[in-house]
C-alpha cells in the first residue's frame, strides 16, 4: 500500500475530495527501462504496456481517488521551442522497441476506464499544473504522481507528490531538501542552474546548491540580477551580467503553465468503475496472463494467451505455461525488489577499533556474506596503495574502516585518477593525525573472512578489488569466494542497458544518483586524494559503494535462474574474475632498450617518408593535419574522389587514401606509410613505455570483462589486443615483450576457430570433413569454389578463398569483398554466390540465425550466451543490414570467446596439479601467452593444448576438431 491512503481533512472535519493526476509519459519510461524485453505472440513490443498497466492498475486501486486523470506529452514541439528553439534539442529519439508501445499504452489507459488527456503545443506538466490550480480552488486535494523534479514547483498546500518508483510522498520538506529552497523559488532556482537533460541553458558556472544560496539572499531571480553589480565573486558576477537574459529566458522554460487547455472538466475526470470486459479483452490481446489472475479472470480467459507464442525478457519461453508465467513474475518480482530496496534509510559506520570491526565481521560471518570495496590510490591495481575498506551486511547497513588515511604524496590522487606510484608511509603504514587501525591489526582480523570459503564477498568490478588485496603490501589476501555485480548485469542485460558500471546501474535499477568523487575530494586543481581526507569526510562516499552493490546483487542475482543464464555467469564469468586478477598481477617483462632503438627507427623512416611527401605535393604542410592534406590532394593537384565533410574540409580518412594508393596516387600511399608508423610510434614504441611498472619491469594491462557484447575481453593501460600484426613493422612490437631471465614466453593459438565454429553450426559436411583431415581449409574452399584440384591450387586463389570464407563469418557484401580483392563487384557477387552453392549449409544457418534474432531479439553461443541484438526491425536498410551481420557473427565469435574462457579457468589447477610452473599472462582474443622457466616449457605446452583443444567439451561435443598450435621463444613475436 502506499504510504497515505487517505484524504486530508478541511477545518469542519470534511474529506476533502481527492484529484490523482499521473505524468503517463513518465510512467512509459520507467515501465520500458525497468523491465527486461518482452513481445506479444504478434512480435510486438510489450514490457512497457506491461509494467505501466501493472502499476496504474496497483496505483489506482491502492489509492482510491475520487478523481483521477493520466495526462500525456502528445510532441516535442511546444510553446517553449517557440522561446528557445534549442529546447529539448539534445533529447535522444526514443528507443525503437518503445516507439509502437506509445499508442498500446493509451489503449492500456482505456481499458482500465481511467481519463486521459493531452494538448496539442503544451507538455504533460503544463496541464497537470493547469488542474492542480483548478483542484485547488475547488478546495480538492491533489497528488501528481511523478518523480519529475519539474513538478516541484507545484507543490503547496494541499499539492503533494508521489513518486511510484520509491513509493514516496513529496511535500514542501522533501523539496527543500533536494533544491535547498521552497517550493515557490524552485523556479528561480532552475532558471539559474539550467538543466542539461532538457537542454535549458540557465548561467554558466552556477548550480543548484550556489543557485540556491543566490535565490535564498536574495529573493528571486529578478532581484538577483537587478543586483549583480554586488555579487563578491568576480567570475560569478560577471556571468550573471552577461547571461541575465538566458536566465530570464531559462526561467520562461522551466515555469510551468497553469492556463494550458482544460481537455476535460472535472466533473468527466470522476474515477468510474472498470469494465471488465474491456479489460479483460485488452489483457488477452496482448498476452498478459498474470494480469488476468490478479484481476480474477476465468481460467478460459486467461487460457487464451498464446504462451508457446508468448516471448518474454528477449527470448522464447516454453511452451508450458507454468514456465512462461515464472520468467514473467521473474520480471515483475525484480521491479517490486528494486522498490523496496529503493527508500531505505543508509546508517553508515566509520570503524576506529579494534572491537568495532569484530563485531562487525562476526555479524558477516553468522549470515555468510558481505558486499566489500576498497578505496586506493589510483586505478592501476598493480601500483595502488590500500587506503580503506567498506563492507556492507544489509542496505543501509555499512562501513567503512580507514586504513591509510593522512599521508601526503605529490603523486599521490584519490580512487578517481590513475597513478603509478604508492603512497610513502610509516612503517607501520599508519598516520598518527587521524583516529583509525593499525594496518596490520586490521587486516589479521579481515583476511581471515575474505579468504573464508563459507562466506561470499560481493563487489562491483570485485577483479580490481581481488588484485589490489593480493599484493602483500595489501595484505596478501586471496578474496574468495566472489559475486561480481557488473558481471551479474553483462550476463543477464548485455545490450539491453547502455553501461554495467555501479553510478549507471544504481540510477537504473535503484533510481539512486550516488556521491560522486569529486563531490568528496573536488575537481581539476584543486583535487585532493582520497588519503588525506578525514575518515569522516571518506565514510558516505566509500560506504555507499558498498550499500548500493549489495543492493544490486538482491536485484541481479535472483534473476539468473529464471532467465536461464546462470550457467553463463557460474561457469564462464564467476570463476574467471581470480584467474584475470591474477594475470594482471603478474603482467609481462618489456624491454625499454628495444622500444627505444624502435622509436628512433620509426622517426627515421618517418623523416624520410615526409620529405618524399613534401616534394611529391611542391610545398611544405603539415601532414598530420588532414585539413592541410585533403588541400594538398584534392586542391592543389586536382586528385579525384574529394568529399568535404560538414566541417568544409576534405575527408582523408584512410578509405579515401587506399582508394587513392590503389589508383597509382603515390603521395597517397606514402601518407599510408607515415601514419602507419606514427601510430607505431607513438601508440606503441613511445606509450608502453610509460606503462612498464618501475617496481616490476613489467606492463600490467588491465582486462575488462564487459567490454564486449559476445563476450570477448578486451584490455587497457596498454591496450594489448590491438597490437598490429598484418604488418612487419607492427609484428616488431612484440619483439619488446620478453621472457624474464631463466624462463620461456608459451604462445598457444587456436587454430582457425571461428571457421570451425561455422562448420560444426552450419553442419556444412565438406568443411567438416576438411577439417577432421586436417586439409588447408581455405584451399579446399577454392576447390570448391572455383573448380581447381587441390594439387593444382595456386597461392592467388587460396587468397581469395581465404578473404570469402572469413568475410562470410561477418556477413561481407559483394562490395567489402570486391573492395578488399580488388575486383569488380560482379566479380566478387559471383563468387559469393558460388560459395553459397557449394556450402548450401552455412547460407541456411545465416537466415536461421537472422530469423531468430529477429523474433527473439538475441541469439545465443554454443554455451547459452545471450546477445542482445537491436535494430533487425525498422530503421533504415543500413542499420538492419548491420544487424544481421552482427546476428551472423555474434554466436561465432561468442562461442569462440567462451571456450577460451573455459581453458582459462581450467589451466592453472591443471597445471599445478601437475607441478609445472607456468603462469598465463595474456589473453588476445584466440591466443594465450604464459612465462615458464625454460626447462618446463616443453612439458606445459603439452598441458596447455590439451586443455584447450578439450575446453568445449562436455557441454559441447562438436563436430570438428579444435587445434591449438604453440610456440616457445625468449620473445611474443617470436613464440607466436
Amino acid at each position: 500500500m502506499m504510504d497515505d491512503d487517505t484524504g486530508t481533512v478541511n477545518d469542519i472535519g470534511i474529506q476533502k475530495a481527492r484529484l490523482l493526476l499521473i505524468d503517463g509519459s513518465g510512467y512509459i519510461f520507467r515501465a520500458f527501462h525497468a523491465l527486461p524485453m518482452m513481445t506479444r505472440a504478434d512480435g510486438t513490443p510489450v514490457n512497457a504496456v506491461y509494467g505501466f498497466t501493472s502499476m496504474l492498475m496497483k496505483l489506482v486501486d491502492d489509492m482510491m481517488p475520487d478523481h483521477v486523470a493520466v495526462v500525456f506529452d502528445t510532441s516535442r514541439q511546444t510553446f517553449r521551442s517557440d522561446i528557445y528553439p534549442d529546447y529539448k534539442a539534445n533529447r535522444l529519439a526514443p528507443p525503437e522497441d518503445l516507439i509502437p508501445q506509445f499508442a498500446l499504452v493509451r489503449e492500456a489507459t482505456t481499458a482500465l476506464s481511467l481519463p486521459m488527456m493531452e494538448a496539442s503545443g503544451f507538455e504533460a506538466d503544463d496541464l497537470i499544473a493547469t488542474y492542480a490550480a483548478l483542484a485547488e480552488t475547488a478546495n480538492m486535494e491533489t497528488i501528481i504522481v511523478s518523480s519529475d523534479k519539474d513538478l516541484m514547483q507545484l507543490v503547496r498546500g494541499n499539492v503533494t507528490m508521489l513518486d511510484p518508483m520509491k513509493q514516496r510522498r513529496i511535500g514542501a520538506a522533501e523539496v527543500e531538501e533536494k533544491f535547498g529552497v521552497t517550493p515557490d523559488k524552485v523556479v528561480d532556482v532552475q532558471a539559474l542552474a539550467g538543466d542539461s537533460s532538457d537542454n535549458v541553458p540557465g548561467v554558466p558556472g552556477i548550480g543548484v546548491k550556489t543557485a540556491a544560496e543566490l535565490i535564498n539572499i536574495y529573493g528571486d531571480l529578478e532581484s538577483l540580477l537587478a543586483c549583480a553589480d554586488e555579487i563578491k565573486q568576480p567570475k560569478r558576477r560577471e556571468n550573471l551580467i552577461a547571461f541575465a537574459e538566458q536566465a530570464r529566458i531559462s526561467r520562461q522554460l522551466v515555469l510551468l503553465r497553469e492556463d494550458a487547455p482544460t481537455p476535460l472538466e472535472m466533473g468527466a475526470m470522476k474515477t468510474p468503475p472498470r469494465n471488465m470486459d474491456v479489460l479483460k479483452a485488452f489483457l488477452v490481446e496482448q498476452d498478459f496472463k498474470r494480469l488476468l489472475v490478479r484481476i480474477g479472470a476465468s481460467a478460459d480467459a486467461a487460457d487464451k494467451v498464446s504462451n508457446p507464442a508468448v516471448r518474454s525478457m528477449g527470448g522464447t519461453l516454453s511452451t508450458n505455461a507454468n514456465q512462461d508465467q515464472t520468467a514473467k513474475d521473474s520480471a515483475m518480482a525484480t521491479i517490486h525488489d528494486a522498490q523496496s530496496l529503493r527508500n531505505i534509510e543508509a546508517d553508515y559506520t566509520l570503524i576506529t577499533d579494534r572491537e568495532a570491526l569484530v563485531s562487525f565481521l562476526g555479524k558477516a560471518r553468522k549470515q555468510g556474506f558481505l558486499a566489500v570495496d576498497t578505496e586506493t590510490t589510483g586505478l592501476n591495481a598493480s601500483a595502488v596503495d590500500l587506503v580503506g575498506i567498506s563492507m556492507a551486511i544489509a542496505p543501509g547497513q555499512a562501513c567503512y574502516i580507514p586504513l591509510r588515511h593522512g599521508a601526503t604524496n605529490d603523486s599521490a590522487v584519490g580512487s578517481g585518477v590513475a597513478v603509478q606510484g604508492g603512497l610513502n608511509f610509516s612503517d607501520d603504514d599508519t598516520p598518527a593525525h587521524y583516529p583509525q587501525l593499525d594496518f596490520e591489526t586490521a587486516m589479521a582480523e579481515i583476511k581471515p573472512l575474505f579468504e573464508d570459503p563459507a562466506v561470499l564477498k560481493i563487489g562491483h568490478n570485485l577483479k580490481y578489488d581481488a588484485h589490489v588485496l593480493m599484493r602483500p603490501r595489501n595484505g596478501g589476501i586471496n578474496l574468495a569466494p566472489v559475486d561480481d555485480t557488473m558481471c551479474l548485469s553483462y550476463v543477464l542485460d548485455g545490450g539491453r542497458v547502455e553501461r554495467h558500471s555501479m553510478d549507471y546501474l544504481a540510477g537504473h535499477w535503484l533510481d539512486y544518483t550516488t556521491i560522486k568523487f569529486s563531490d568528496v575530494c573536488g575537481k581539476g586543481a584543486k583535487q585532493i586524494p582520497f588519503s588525506e581526507l578525514a575518515p569522516e569526510a571518506a565514510l558516505d562516499y566509500a560506504a555507499e559503494d558498498a550499500d548500493i552493490t549489495l543492493r544490486l546483487w538482491m536485484i541481479l542475482k535472483p534473476r539468473l535462474a529464471g532467465e536461464k543464464v546462470a550457467s553463463v555467469y557460474e561457469r564462464l564469468e564467476r570463476p574467471l574474475i581470480p584467474v584475470l586478477a591474477q594475470m594482471e598481477n603478474y603482467g609481462i617483462t618489456v624491454d625499454r632498450s628495444i622500444l627505444a632503438r624502435m622509436s628512433n627507427d620509426f622517426a627515421t623512416r618517418m623523416e624520410a617518408l615526409a620529405q618524399d611527401i613534401l616534394a611529391l605535393a611542391g610545398e611544405d604542410f603539415n601532414i598530420a593535419s588532414p585539413k592541410q592534406l585533403g588541400e594538398i590532394l584534392f586542391d592543389k593537384m586536382g586528385l579525384q574522389g574529394g568529399k568535404k565533410a560538414k566541417t568544409g574540409a576534405y575527408s582523408t580518412s584512410a578509405d579515401v587514401l587506399e582508394d587513392l594508393a590503389a589508383s597509382g596516387v603515390e603521395i597517397a600511399s606514402k601518407v599510408l606509410d607515415w601514419r602507419h608508423l606514427a601510430k607505431l610510434k607513438s601508440t606503441y614504441a613511445d606509450a608502453l613505455v610509460e606503462c612498464i611498472l618501475p617496481a616490476t619491469g613489467r606492463v600490467h594491462t588491465s582486462f575488462s570483462m564487459v567490454g564486449a557484447s559476445t563476450g570477448r575481453l578486451s584490455s587497457s593501460d596498454p591496450n594489448v589486443q590491438n597490437i598490429p600484426i598484418r604488418t612487419s613493422e607492427g609484428r616488431q612490437i612484440r619483439t619488446a615483450f620478453i621472457a624474464a631471465e631463466g624462463c620461456k614466453l608459451i604462445s598457444v593459438d587456436y587454430s582457425q576457430i571461428e571457421l570451425r565454429l561455422v562448420a560444426h553450426v552450419a553442419g556444412e559436411q565438406s568443411m567438416i570433413e576438411a577439417f577432421k583431415d586436417g586439409i588447408d581449409i581455405h584451399a579446399r574452399t577454392a576447390s570448391e569454389v572455383f573448380g581447381i584440384p587441390l594439387d593444382q591450387m595456386d597461392s592467388e586463389t587460396r587468397r581469395r578463398a581465404k578473404a570469402i570464407n572469413f568475410g562470410i563469418i561477418y556477413g561481407i557484401s559483394a562490395f567489402g569483398l570486391a573492395r578488399q580483392l580488388s575486383i569488380p563487384q560482379g566479380e566478387a557477387r559471383d563468387y559469393i554466390a558460388s560459395y553459397f552453392e557449394n556450402f548450401p549449409g552455412i547460407r541456411a544457418y545465416m537466415e536461421r540465425i537472422k530469423t531468430e534474432a529477429r523474433e527473439d531479439g538475441f541469439v545465443e553461443t554454443l554455451f547459452g550466451r545471450r546477445i542482445h541484438i537491436t535494430g533487425m526491425a525498422g530503421g533504415s536498410a543500413a542499420h538492419r543490414g548491420f544487424a544481421e551481420r552482427q546476428a551472423i557473427n555474434a554466436p561465432i565469435q561468442g562461442s569462440a570467446a567462451d571456450i577460451i574462457k573455459r581453458a582459462m579457468i581450467r589451466i592453472p589447477p591443471a597445471l599445478q596439479a601437475a607441478d609445472i610452473r607456468a603462469d598465463m599472462l595474456l589473453q588476445v582474443h584466440d591466443e594465450l601467452i604464459f612465462e615458464a622457466p625454460a626447462a618446463d616449457a616443453d612439458n606445459a605446452v603439452k598441458h596447455i593444448t590439451r586443455i584447450m583443444e578439450a575446453a568445449a567439451a562436455p557441454v559441447v561435443d562438436l563436430k570438428v576438431p579444435l587445434v591449438a598450435e604453440a610456440g616457445i621463444a625468449d620473445s611474443w613475436a617470436d613464440a607466436h
